[in-house]
């Protein structure tokens, strides 16, 4: 119908695409480039703040590297970040470095409806500014989305202390590979950042796919805490070694030690160690990637199961 042929040249595509995939993703891999030398990145890199837009990576890659997300099935190229470092994090014998994402751009869409969904979602979103949760500017919102290439999976985060107990979703999460950190970005603002800092402990349950409501339902524990574990809508279980609750039906449990923890713009980015990884069941699990990368796939005919 002409309807469906018009529809993309007069409303955007949906920012954010949220999808069923097991972990690990295996179809985007991300590698660092910089003066002749590359180095695979995929489990190697995160988001350390929104604002301003950082990456984290246990590479140094120099003073302006570039960050290149594509295919891994096609080899195609997906997306490009163009970085500049900021700063250095050393800690545990073992060194991040930072960098400010300084330019980007996506091959997901073609010339001119690249450009052109790109002016509508930026038009879309200073409309919708005061409703925006992410409060970004447009242009940074549209270098995030290319950082989301690599599909992003959502945890549940759990933190238990004496007077204190919470359990909120995540996404700004993600290994350090060769440092051998586990990171979490929160927005500083959390109720709960000052009690991760002090008992320096948390439990990440890998949620599966199927609980999207329920977790979208506890994003407002970011705000306000949990007052009671048996509130929860779910059954849970106690973690290995912290005896904190988790999700009972979660895919997978990790206890997490946090080494170090700072401030870097909007965000409190923090580093842990792996106490324990307990595997519970296979299946795909709820995971974030942008919707222009969605709509290049199902063009391909191979999307991803949408959630």
């Amino acid at each position: 119908m002409w309807k469906d042929w018009i529809r993309p040249f007069v409303r955007p595509l949906p920012q954010w695409s949220v999808v069923g995939v097991a972990p690990p993703q295996r179809m985007v891999a991300a590698s660092l480039r910089w003066d002749g030398n590359s180095a695979d990145v995929t489990a190697d890199h995160t988001v350390a703040s929104l604002k301003p837009l950082t990456i984290a990576t246990s590479v140094d890659a120099g003073e302006h590297p570039v960050l290149e997300y594509a295919d891994i099935i096609t080899g195609k190229p997906l997306g490009v970040l163009r970085l500049a470092r900021t700063a250095s994090i050393a800690t545990e014998k073992a060194s991040l470095v930072l960098y400010h994402v300084a330019a980007s751009e996506h091959r997901c869409l073609g010339w001119p409806r690249r450009p052109w969904n790109a002016w509508l979602q930026n038009r879309l979103m200073r409309k919708n500014r005061a409703s925006n949760h992410l409060n970004m500017e447009p242009a940074v919102a549209q270098q995030l989305m290319i950082a989301y290439l690599c599909p992003r999976p959502v945890v549940l985060v759990s933190v238990d202390a004496p007077g204190h107990r919470n359990i909120f979703p995540m996404d700004l999460i993600g290994p350090l590979e060769r440092s051998g950190f586990f990171s979490l970005a929160l927005r500083s603002t959390n109720v709960s950042v000052p009690t991760m800092r002090e008992v320096r402990r948390v439990v990440l349950s890998g949620t599966p796919a199927t609980m999207k409501a329920v977790v979208y339902q506890l994003s407002g524990h970011h705000k306000q805490p949990l007052a009671d574990w048996n509130e929860l809508p779910f059954p849970v279980r106690l973690s290995r070694e912290f005896g904190i609750p988790a999700v009972a039906a979660a895919l997978r449990i990790r206890e997490l030690a946090i080494v170090h923890s700072q401030e870097i713009g909007s965000h409190t980015f923090f580093l842990g160690r792996i106490v324990s990884d307990e595997t519970l069941a296979e299946g795909a699990q709820l995971h974030h990637t942008a919707g222009f990368h969605q709509a290049w796939r199902r063009r391909l005919g191979m999307p991803f199961t949408e959630i």
